[in-house]
């Protein structure tokens, strides 16, 4: 099974950059999808549906912000909209899909770089979500976490480190809190294939730092530890253009 994940920053305008074309060149089973900023009645389920997918969406409240989706070929046994909790599934962050014993979640994890309540929301929702996570696992262990988790977990994993200290996404808090969800059974599954560094999946708009390759990873597939020997083929897609992030792909024998 082929798994892209992509923080679109907004599936509107990926579309008007031609996120659709390079959809159907691409051929995922499943992509995942955050960030697409629209409502409901604004994502356009039919253009999927005309290629043979099916499309799953939960947005925030607030218009054009946050959002998660998942888009596939294989119709889902079950979908779950958000963790039960109000205070995140009102910001679209978590979207579950069940196939057979195989479990993919779409997470966004929130952005802590305004600081203050934000960054204290953040380390809440990894908290939280990492609780959501274990208890899951106990009747859904074979799991694929994918997303945008706004964390770059080790120094390789972003451009100039030394410059980054005190930067929300780097803090030593958040990369603790990724470290320590790691040590519960969950496999980093770019790293467990490629350890090379300057491989990055989002880059700013500012200052030409996709051309400099000045970037961060901050997107990843996390899948649990009884699909580590699943793992066949990871990869960032870093000349999809139409986002200030790129895809990530995973290909799991499953």
């Amino acid at each position: 099974m082929r798994i892209l994940s992509y923080n679109v920053n907004g599936i509107r305008a990926a579309l008007n950059k031609g996120l659709f074309d390079w959809f159907k060149t691409t051929d995922p089973d499943v992509l995942c999808i955050q960030e697409s900023k629209a409502q409901p009645d604004q994502i356009d389920v039919n253009l999927f549906e005309s290629i043979g997918y099916h499309g799953y969406f939960m947005s925030a409240e607030k218009k054009g912000y946050s959002g998660v989706g998942i888009i596939c070929k294989q119709t889902p046994d079950r979908v779950v909209y958000g963790m039960g909790m109000q205070r995140y599934d009102s910001e679209g962050r978590v979207l579950r899909a069940d196939f057979g014993d195989f479990t993919i979640i779409c997470v966004y994890v929130p952005s802590g770089t305004t600081g203050g309540i934000r960054q204290d929301f953040k380390m809440e929702f990894l908290a939280d979500f990492e609780r959501f996570v274990t208890n899951l696992r106990k009747s859904r262990p074979n799991l694929l976490i994918c997303g945008d988790y706004n964390i770059a977990h080790t120094p390789i994993d972003i451009n100039h480190p030394e410059r980054q200290i005190g930067v929300s996404g780097f803090l030593p808090e958040e990369r603790d809190w990724f470290t320590n969800f790691l040590a519960t059974g969950m496999i980093d599954s770019f790293r467990e294939k490629d350890k090379r560094a300057e491989q990055y999946s989002w880059w700013s708009y500012r200052a030409g730092a996709r051309v400099r390759n000045a970037g961060w990873r901050i997107d990843y597939h996390l899948v649990s530890e009884p699909l580590r020997d699943k793992i066949k083929t990871v990869g960032i897609l870093s000349d999809a253009m139409h986002s200030d992030h790129c895809p990530i792909l995973i290909e799991l024998s499953i």
